[in-house]
């Protein structure tokens, strides 16, 4: 009983987070978010106490995965990739999921970030601290690279990870507006200047 409470838990958390990503939080329904993941209607309370905690363990569970990712894409020696190869990879891998069709790829920084700053406070400070620790894994990267050789930076890691996420989120943004891939094209061009290696 209690596995089946916990795979409908993830169930409905995955099923929001694709029609989050695509029409934000206060533009959606309980009702339809509870239709996409098969769940009888009525039953949300079941298993969060309001639509806010939804969003604070959405949030939570998205920064979980994305860690997940940023270990595969920026882990030691990656596929045998240098530390800025795998930081070039995983900026590569922003700017297609960005620019594809399918909405759960998304990123929910990008979608959430403007919104649920006014919207809630809860959600607010996990978004805040999922980047924090986002960022602390690009520069912890960064910072491998330096060591091995492999790139040169003019700022401290820390500094150059919080610069060009801030970058790739400010170029997501402008993408969704243009509906082109401007943007972040021009955000991967900064970044390999920024990430150069040695001369």
């Amino acid at each position: 009983m209690r596995e089946n409470y916990g795979e409908n838990k993830r169930n409905i958390l995955m099923a929001g987070r694709a029609i989050i990503a695509q029409k934000g939080f206060s533009g959606v329904g309980l009702s339809e978010i509870l239709a996409a993941a098969e769940i009888p209607k009525g039953s949300f309370y079941h298993y969060f106490g309001s639509k806010e905690q939804y969003g604070r363990e959405l949030i939570e569970h998205y920064v979980e995965g994305y860690l997940e990712l940023l270990g595969k894409v920026l882990g030691d020696a990656a596929y045998g990739a240098s530390a800025r190869e795998r930081l070039l990879t995983y900026w590569g891998y922003w700017l297609e999921s960005q620019c594809c069709q399918e909405f759960e790829q998304r990123c929910l920084v990008v979608k959430l970030s403007a919104e649920v700053a006014d919207l809630s406070d809860d959600m607010r400070e996990v978004l805040h601290e999922g980047t924090g620790r986002f960022i602390a894994r690009i520069a912890g990267c960064i910072e491998d690279g330096v060591a091995e050789g492999s790139l040169h930076t003019v700022l401290e890691p820390l500094a150059t990870a919080t610069m060009l996420y801030q970058l790739w989120l400010g170029a997501s943004l402008l993408s969704k507006l243009s509906r082109d891939r401007v943007p972040m094209e021009s955000a991967m061009h900064v970044t390999r200047r920024v990430l150069v290696p040695p001369q």
